[in-house]
């Protein structure tokens, strides 16, 4: 899930943009909230993740980071991986 200023249509800053550009390119499917639509979620997660700014990326709830570490992570060629590292393991049968 991405939090951003925008939309991936219509991304409201710079930042943002980037960070679309980078996830599309890497064929990474994920859903996103415009967090200037609602001040509370925008305050509460900042709180709640103790990452200051915007764009947030998160893979199975977890925080990935923002747009430098994205940004570190595509140039690597690690982001599908770290993605598929944040899932949840099966239960142990």
């Amino acid at each position: 899930m991405l939090f951003m200023k925008g939309t991936p249509d219509a991304p409201e800053c710079g930042f943002s943009s980037r960070i679309v550009a980078l996830l599309n390119e890497h064929g990474v499917a994920y859903g996103s909230f415009d967090i200037l639509r609602d001040p509370d979620v925008r305050q509460g997660l900042k709180e709640y993740s103790r990452w200051p700014t915007y764009p947030q990326l998160y893979a199975h709830g977890t925080l990935l980071g923002g747009l430098d570490v994205v940004a570190e992570l595509a140039h690597s060629g690690q982001l599908l991986a770290e993605i598929e590292a944040s899932a949840p393991s099966p239960a142990a049968s």
